[in-house]
């Protein structure tokens, strides 16, 4: 859930509270509304307190995300029944009907069109009457242009270059909530990825819904052409793409990670199952040995990559034998994280109809399983490290607590470190030594700051 990001000290002054549920998209599309809800005069306050307007912005990936999103949509109407109830994300985009239903919302408006929310509340207040603005994303062509000039109490900020998705994997429902693959103009994406470095950021976070999908829809201009134009920006340290498929990896997206200085060595790259037979009955495209040879081709060119990943266990089918198939080819990949989710049943994908669904206690199983695996690749990813020293962006104090001399953030390669420093440090480029790796987060020691990105090219991973 978002939170407040502005004092009221106008009792009079507009409203408008947010909550978020789902994926970092979503939270960057909550970013960008709320621009459009600032230069309107509105302030934001905490979604537990009343507001003039509530805006709820949905997830649909499974069920549980439909079920949720109805739960916030009633707590926001009895927060204040006066008040504008407005509905939007993918549950809105994919079943309008069953949020209009709910007594109380007044708007509800998908994954497009958010550029115009502020005239449809306008025109609710005009006329009190329910407003379903949702239109078929499917023949949406166009990139919805958002901009988020910054990002409330980070230090990372977030670029989204890409909307929509055309796998159609059996288990999902997103191309039916977000469209087809929409790539953002360039010369946006520049100009946008400058204003944030004007505002202070010195890390750009890369995403959207199928993000390696960019310029899949151009012509003549594809994700490798973006990150060199980026790799330009002067004043940007660090790109790095928040998930990419391994099918969209090129020789040309390796040559940029090989020789750009900005690109961070962390790429997430989902995985989903460790098993040829899974993957098909996904229909994902690529084996496992397609996937671990693009991946041995990104530790060539960039030693000391961290690659994580995300599985989903218990897919329809999935005997013990492909689990163990797969836990044992997941050992093998050396994974510095895994992002691991029991299979859930979304209403209307291919998957959801299949036989042989897993048993509940075997898929709790099965992820356990996964998640100690998991942990036990990320300390050993870990401990390659220390002694050595390295780039970390400190994103906010030591558990969030400031006054404990301690500060924690990032490095490059997505060590989640904690060292001795004070809250001045924040947002800077610090050299730091790692003493001590665990599980979750590292400790280390500061070393300086980097006052500029002359310095870099040395060591990345230099010894004190």
């Amino acid at each position: 859930m978002t939170t407040a990001t502005a004092t009221v000290t106008d009792t009079a002054a507009k409203k408008v509270a947010f909550y978020t549920l789902g994926c970092k998209v979503n939270f960057y599309d909550t970013e960008a509304i709320w621009q459009m809800f600032k230069n309107d005069g509105y302030h934001q306050v905490d979604f537990e307190a009343t507001a003039d307007v509530y805006i709820v912005n949905t997830c649909t990936v499974t069920n549980t995300g439909d079920k949720k999103s109805r739960q916030i949509i009633r707590r926001a109407v009895r927060r204040n029944p006066d008040a504008i109830i407005a509905v939007t994300g993918c549950y809105a985009q994919t079943s309008p009907a069953e949020i209009m239903a709910i007594p109380g919302v007044d708007l509800v408006i998908g994954t497009q069109d958010r550029e115009k929310i502020l005239q449809f509340i306008e025109q609710f207040q005009a006329e009190r009457q329910p407003i379903n603005a949702v239109r078929n994303i499917m023949k949406t062509r166009d990139f919805e242009e958002l901009d988020v000039p910054d990002f409330a109490d980070r230090t990372r900020a977030f670029l989204k270059i890409q909307e929509g998705c055309n796998n159609f994997c059996t288990f999902c429902i997103i191309p039916w909530s977000r469209g087809l693959s929409r790539s953002r103009d360039a010369e946006s994406v520049i100009q946008q990825a400058k204003m944030l470095v004007s505002a202070g950021y010195k890390e750009i976070v890369l995403t959207g819904i199928h993000t390696g999908g960019y310029g899949d829809d151009l012509e003549d201009y594809k994700l490798h052409n973006l990150l060199w134009d980026l790799d330009k920006v002067e004043g940007l340290e660090r790109i790095r793409i928040s998930s990419i498929e391994a099918s969209q990896i090129t020789d040309e997206v390796i040559e940029v990670l090989q020789k750009s200085d900005k690109m961070c060595r962390h790429l997430h790259i989902p995985l989903q199952a460790g098993d040829n037979t899974v993957l098909k009955r996904m229909r994902r495209k690529y084996t496992v040995e397609e996937f671990a040879a693009k991946i041995e081709k990104i530790h060539n060119v960039m030693p000391g990559v961290a690659i994580t990943t995300d599985v989903i266990v218990g897919f329809p089918g999935e005997t013990e034998e492909m689990f163990e198939t797969g836990y044992r080819y997941m050992e093998q990949m050396k994974f510095a994280e895994m992002h691991v989710f029991p299979y859930s049943k979304r209403t209307g994908t291919p998957a959801a109809r299949m036989e042989d669904q897993v048993d509940e206690e075997v898929k709790n199983r099965r992820v356990h399983e996964l998640i100690d695996l998991s942990e036990r690749m990320q300390l050993e990813y870990a401990q390659q490290f220390v002694g050595q020293v390295l780039d970390v962006i400190p994103e906010r104090d030591y558990k969030g607590a400031p006054g404990t001399g301690l500060v924690m953030g990032y490095t490059d390669n997505y060590i989640q470190v904690v060292f001795n420093g004070s809250e001045e440090l924040i947002g800077k480029l610090c050299r730091v030594k790692l003493t001590e790796a665990g599980v979750n987060e590292c400790k280390g020691e500061f070393v300086r700051v980097m006052e500029s990105q002359d310095n870099q090219g040395q060591a990345a991973a230099e010894a004190v």
